[in-house]
């Protein structure tokens, strides 16, 4: 089982609000890796290259190759939370600006 952290980028299947199926894709851990051990459970963000659209909340990845990427790609902010145990393989680590970024989003958007 794969307990992530904070910032790591991992092959996750992404549960599609549209279809019935889930796909293998690249996903963006939120949670710590003391809650994720704690809970068994991971929140994560949707990582895409977004080639068809565009959202006014969605991040740049600027370092995509310590994130384990090979195309330019986006975080978006289509959440989920997901069992660790479907956790496939980490693939790498948002780079601190990244990080960043991404946190600034979140809490521009969450505001409990």
């Amino acid at each position: 089982m794969q307990i992530c952290d904070a910032g790591d980028v991992a092959i996750v299947p992404f549960p599609f609000t549209d279809m019935a199926v889930a796909k293998p894709r690249p996903a963006l851990a939120l949670s710590t890796q003391a809650a994720n051990a704690a809970s068994g459970n991971t929140i994560f963000a949707m990582i895409t290259t977004a080639a068809r659209s565009h959202w006014p909340q969605d991040v740049p990845i600027r370092e995509t190759r310590s994130a384990g990427l090979t195309t330019a790609s986006i975080v978006r902010v289509k959440l989920f939370t997901l069992d660790n145990r479907l956790i496939s393989r980490r693939i790498g680590r948002l780079g601190a600006r990244d990080r960043a970024a991404v946190r600034r989003m979140l809490r521009s958007l969450i505001a409990i």
